[in-house]
Protein backbone atom coordinates (compact mmCIF):
# COMPACT_ATOMS: atom_id res chain seq x y z
CA UNK A 1 0.00 0.00 0.00
CA UNK A 2 1.38 3.37 -0.88
CA UNK A 3 1.06 6.68 0.27
CA UNK A 4 -1.83 8.41 -1.88
CA UNK A 5 -3.72 5.04 -0.52
CA UNK A 6 -3.08 5.39 3.16
CA UNK A 7 -4.39 8.92 2.66
CA UNK A 8 -7.50 7.93 0.88
CA UNK A 9 -8.76 5.77 3.75
CA UNK A 10 -8.01 7.96 6.33
CA UNK A 11 -10.15 11.11 4.16
CA UNK A 12 -12.63 8.08 3.89
CA UNK A 13 -12.67 7.88 7.23
CA UNK A 14 -12.92 11.31 8.40
CA UNK A 15 -15.54 11.58 5.80
CA UNK A 16 -17.53 8.76 7.90
CA UNK A 17 -16.84 10.67 10.97
CA UNK A 18 -18.29 14.10 10.21
CA UNK A 19 -20.99 12.57 8.17
CA UNK A 20 -22.36 10.84 11.43
CA UNK A 21 -21.90 7.35 10.72
CA UNK A 22 -19.20 6.61 13.07
CA UNK A 23 -20.34 6.61 16.93
CA UNK A 24 -16.93 6.61 18.52
CA UNK A 25 -13.41 8.41 18.83
CA UNK A 26 -11.04 8.36 15.77
CA UNK A 27 -7.43 8.66 15.72
CA UNK A 28 -6.03 9.51 12.12
CA UNK A 29 -2.69 10.17 10.68
CA UNK A 30 -2.87 13.08 9.47
CA UNK A 31 1.00 12.90 8.44
CA UNK A 32 4.00 10.30 8.75
CA UNK A 33 3.22 8.30 5.92
CA UNK A 34 6.50 8.22 4.49
CA UNK A 35 8.36 6.70 7.88
CA UNK A 36 6.04 4.62 8.72
CA UNK A 37 6.10 2.96 5.52
CA UNK A 38 9.72 2.88 5.75
CA UNK A 39 9.47 1.21 9.19
CA UNK A 40 6.86 -1.27 7.28
CA UNK A 41 9.57 -2.15 4.37
CA UNK A 42 11.34 -4.52 7.72
CA UNK A 43 7.87 -5.81 9.14
CA UNK A 44 7.28 -9.44 7.77
CA UNK A 45 3.94 -11.41 7.76
CA UNK A 46 5.52 -13.98 10.71
CA UNK A 47 6.24 -10.51 12.81
CA UNK A 48 4.09 -8.92 15.34
CA UNK A 49 2.78 -5.48 15.49
CA UNK A 50 1.54 -3.67 18.50
CA UNK A 51 0.49 -0.15 18.34
CA UNK A 52 -1.88 2.17 20.34
CA UNK A 53 -5.15 3.67 19.59
CA UNK A 54 -3.99 5.33 16.32
CA UNK A 55 -3.42 2.23 14.36
CA UNK A 56 -5.61 2.26 10.71
CA UNK A 57 -1.98 2.82 8.84
CA UNK A 58 -0.36 0.07 10.94
CA UNK A 59 -3.14 -2.36 9.93
CA UNK A 60 -2.92 -1.38 6.50
CA UNK A 61 0.73 -1.72 6.02
CA UNK A 62 0.54 -4.81 7.46
CA UNK A 63 -2.41 -6.42 5.18
CA UNK A 64 -5.47 -6.16 6.54
CA UNK A 65 -8.17 -6.00 4.30
CA UNK A 66 -9.37 -2.09 4.05
CA UNK A 67 -12.56 -3.65 3.86
CA UNK A 68 -12.29 -5.41 7.16
CA UNK A 69 -10.70 -2.38 9.20
CA UNK A 70 -13.42 -0.17 8.14
CA UNK A 71 -16.14 -2.33 9.57
CA UNK A 72 -14.60 -2.60 12.62
CA UNK A 73 -13.90 1.12 12.61
CA UNK A 74 -17.99 1.31 11.79
CA UNK A 75 -18.86 -0.59 14.81
CA UNK A 76 -16.79 1.76 17.35
CA UNK A 77 -13.20 0.04 17.38
CA UNK A 78 -11.34 2.55 15.74
CA UNK A 79 -9.09 2.74 18.76
CA UNK A 80 -8.82 -0.86 19.67
CA UNK A 81 -8.18 -2.31 16.72
CA UNK A 82 -7.12 -5.89 17.01
CA UNK A 83 -6.52 -8.59 14.03
CA UNK A 84 -4.46 -11.63 15.36
CA UNK A 85 -4.36 -13.32 12.01
CA UNK A 86 -2.55 -10.75 10.91
CA UNK A 87 -0.55 -10.70 13.87
CA UNK A 88 -1.66 -7.36 14.92
CA UNK A 89 -2.99 -5.80 17.91
CA UNK A 90 -4.07 -1.89 19.13
CA UNK A 91 -4.88 -0.68 22.81
CA UNK A 92 -6.72 2.46 23.15
CA UNK A 93 -5.04 2.51 26.73
CA UNK A 94 -1.47 4.51 27.22
CA UNK A 95 1.31 2.30 26.82
CA UNK A 96 -1.60 -0.55 27.31
CA UNK A 97 0.06 -2.55 24.55
CA UNK A 98 3.82 -1.98 25.68
CA UNK A 99 3.39 -5.07 28.04
CA UNK A 100 1.81 -7.44 25.70
CA UNK A 101 4.50 -6.36 23.00
CA UNK A 102 7.43 -7.33 25.23
CA UNK A 103 5.53 -10.50 26.58
CA UNK A 104 5.34 -11.51 23.22
CA UNK A 105 8.75 -11.08 22.62
CA UNK A 106 10.26 -13.11 25.16
CA UNK A 107 7.51 -16.15 24.04
CA UNK A 108 8.87 -15.64 20.38
CA UNK A 109 12.68 -15.78 21.94
CA UNK A 110 11.83 -18.29 24.10
CA UNK A 111 10.14 -20.85 21.40
CA UNK A 112 12.79 -20.27 19.36
CA UNK A 113 11.28 -18.36 16.56
CA UNK A 114 12.29 -15.94 13.60
CA UNK A 115 9.77 -13.57 14.16
CA UNK A 116 10.30 -9.62 15.18
CA UNK A 117 8.10 -7.60 17.25
CA UNK A 118 7.70 -3.47 16.35
CA UNK A 119 5.98 -1.61 18.98
CA UNK A 120 4.69 1.54 17.95
CA UNK A 121 4.26 4.23 21.01
CA UNK A 122 3.32 7.69 20.59
CA UNK A 123 5.91 10.82 22.04
CA UNK A 124 3.80 11.40 25.44
CA UNK A 125 3.71 7.85 26.02
CA UNK A 126 7.80 6.81 25.51
CA UNK A 127 7.81 9.57 28.81
CA UNK A 128 5.91 7.13 30.91
CA UNK A 129 6.95 4.72 33.55
CA UNK A 130 5.93 1.23 31.64
CA UNK A 131 7.75 2.74 28.56
CA UNK A 132 11.26 3.23 30.15
CA UNK A 133 10.65 -0.51 31.99
CA UNK A 134 9.21 -2.30 28.53
CA UNK A 135 12.48 -0.90 26.63
CA UNK A 136 15.01 -2.07 29.66
CA UNK A 137 13.69 -5.15 29.94
CA UNK A 138 13.88 -6.05 26.62
CA UNK A 139 17.12 -4.28 26.27
CA UNK A 140 18.49 -6.55 29.16
CA UNK A 141 16.96 -9.76 27.96
CA UNK A 142 18.18 -9.02 24.09
CA UNK A 143 14.01 -9.58 22.86
CA UNK A 144 13.49 -9.23 19.59
CA UNK A 145 11.49 -6.23 19.41
CA UNK A 146 11.82 -3.13 17.82
CA UNK A 147 10.10 0.34 19.48
CA UNK A 148 8.62 3.01 16.76
CA UNK A 149 8.22 6.25 18.08
CA UNK A 150 5.90 8.57 16.71
CA UNK A 151 6.63 12.08 18.02
CA UNK A 152 3.71 14.34 16.24
CA UNK A 153 4.86 16.95 19.56
CA UNK A 154 1.13 16.05 20.82
CA UNK A 155 -1.00 14.19 23.49
CA UNK A 156 -4.33 13.86 21.66
CA UNK A 157 -4.26 17.84 21.87
CA UNK A 158 -1.65 18.37 25.04
CA UNK A 159 1.85 20.07 23.52
CA UNK A 160 4.40 17.16 25.04
CA UNK A 161 7.24 19.38 25.49
CA UNK A 162 5.38 21.82 27.53
CA UNK A 163 3.99 19.44 29.26
CA UNK A 164 7.05 18.04 30.50
CA UNK A 165 8.17 21.57 30.86
CA UNK A 166 11.59 20.14 28.78
CA UNK A 167 13.15 20.78 25.34
CA UNK A 168 14.11 17.48 25.22
CA UNK A 169 12.62 14.20 25.40
CA UNK A 170 13.76 11.21 26.67
CA UNK A 171 14.18 9.10 23.65
CA UNK A 172 15.80 12.27 21.93
CA UNK A 173 18.62 12.39 24.60
CA UNK A 174 22.05 11.36 24.04
CA UNK A 175 22.85 10.38 26.95
CA UNK A 176 19.86 8.44 27.88
CA UNK A 177 20.99 4.66 27.99
CA UNK A 178 17.75 3.06 25.93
Amino acid sequence: MDKEELIKFEEEIAELFNGGNIFAPVHLYNGNEDQIINVFKKVRSQDWVFCSWRSHYQCLLKGVPPDEIKSEILAGRSISLCFPEYRIYSSALVGGALPIAVGTAMAEKRKKEESNVYCFMGDMTSETGIAHECIKYSCNHQLPIHFIIEDNSKSVCTDTRGTWNCNTLSHESKSDPM
